[in-house]
């Protein structure tokens, strides 16, 4: 228990953890991000893939890109534009209707500047993982999380047991911190003793969330059809927006490659059929199939693809917010912060205002220890 003064435990490494430990560290708090991915981002993750050939690919399979007007993240974004993180984004977007086959509401120019993450979506959280103060740990799942009265701090332990080390503080912005769905996915108990937190439990309990199959292609020529690189589809019920994320500043121009999103219903459908776990290879080469079919049937002369693969994002999209006045949820007796898009909006501004007002609460609780 010797090293506990001013250590704050961030569980997740999304825009919103990480923002909120790059916060704490130049607040001189001593921070440790645990993540069971491979690696930051959450849905600011880039993929990478290798075709059979031997060529590297890589894809921004989640969020396709963010936009602001909070004057705190537009700050935030100056500063990583200034360190070669962030670039504009300089493409109109529209949308397409299935059923007329033809663009509508084309975008003026300059109506929203929409920034990417360069050279892929996750440099940004990969800057903020590696600040000065800030120590990360990928591929650690946290699987219990404990209030100890007699030490007044955090016990942490990983998902077979082990412990991670004791905290004054901690932060999460894993939704499954407090939710069912962490059983059902891991077969464990819930991580934290939701009864001993009950403001925060009623809140968190089962928030709702819009799931999505994401949907990766390369093609070896530009599709010539598409004078667009971002589109909303009207009229389908499978898929929801495709981008173009070649087109992005920094992006290799090798091949083309475009990710498309399913709608809700068509993933909300696959999962009743499949279930909460781990999608089977055959599950994801169905979908691909099905997502690439509807993509084709725009008649917009799509070729064949000489890569497709389908993701699963079973619960990363909110359909709700539970925090829009305050930012983030906090027990400021057990200093304990929620901060996630969840609670502000559920995009990327919303988790970079969450987790700078977590990180505001622990600061100014944890300068007074």
């Amino acid at each position: 228990m010797a090293n506990v003064a001013a250590k704050v435990a961030v569980i997740g490494s999304g825009i919103s953890g990480a923002v909120c430990a790059s916060t704490l560290a130049k607040n001189g708090i001593s921070v440790t991000i645990f993540e069971s991915g491979r690696g930051p981002g959450g849905r600011m993750s880039q993929r990478r893939e290798m075709t059979e050939d031997g060529r590297e690919l890589h894809f921004d399979h989640g969020v396709p890109y963010f936009s602001a007007k909070n004057p705190d993240v537009l700050r935030l974004i100056c500063e990583w534009q200034s360190k070669g993180l962030v670039a504009e984004w300089k493409e109109k977007f529209a949308t397409f209707d299935c059923d007329a086959k033809q663009f509508l509401d084309i975008e003026q120019e300059g109506l929203e500047k929409k920034y990417v993450g360069v050279p892929g979506m996750n440099s940004i959280c990969k800057s903020l993982c590696q600040e000065p103060g800030v120590q990360s740990r990928f591929g650690v799942g946290v699987g219990r999380l404990e209030w100890l009265d007699n030490e007044d701090s955090w016990s942490l332990m990983g998902l077979n047991g082990e412990s991670l080390g004791y905290f004054k503080g901690v932060v999460t912005s894993d939704k499954s911190t407090f939710s069912q769905r962490f059983t059902n996915v891991t077969g464990k108990p819930v991580p934290i003793d939701m009864e001993k937190f009950p403001e925060i439990s009623l809140k968190m309990t089962e928030i709702p969330v819009n799931p999505c199959f994401a949907l990766m292609l390369a093609f070896e020529e530009p599709l010539t059809e598409i004078p667009i690189r971002g589109f909303s589809f009207k009229s389908s019920k499978v898929l929801h927006r495709a981008f173009c994320d070649s087109s992005k500043p920094g992006r290799s121009r090798n091949s083309e490659r475009w990710v498309l999103h399913s709608t809700a219903e068509y993933a909300q459908d696959v999962i009743a059929q499949t279930g909460l776990q781990k999608p089977s290879s055959a599950t994801l080469t169905k979908v691909a199939e099905e997502l690439f079919q509807e993509f084709q049937s725009t008649k917009l002369s799509i070729p064949q693809a000489f890569f497709k693969k389908a993701h699963r994002w079973g619960s990363a999209f909110p359909a709700i917010s539970v925090a829009e006045n305050e930012k983030c949820l906090w027990d400021a007796k057990k200093r304990l912060a929620v901060c996630g898009d969840f609670c502000v909006s559920p995009n990327v501004e919303g988790a970079i205002i969450s987790g700078l007002a977590a990180a505001a609460k622990c600061s100014e609780v944890l300068c007074r220890l």
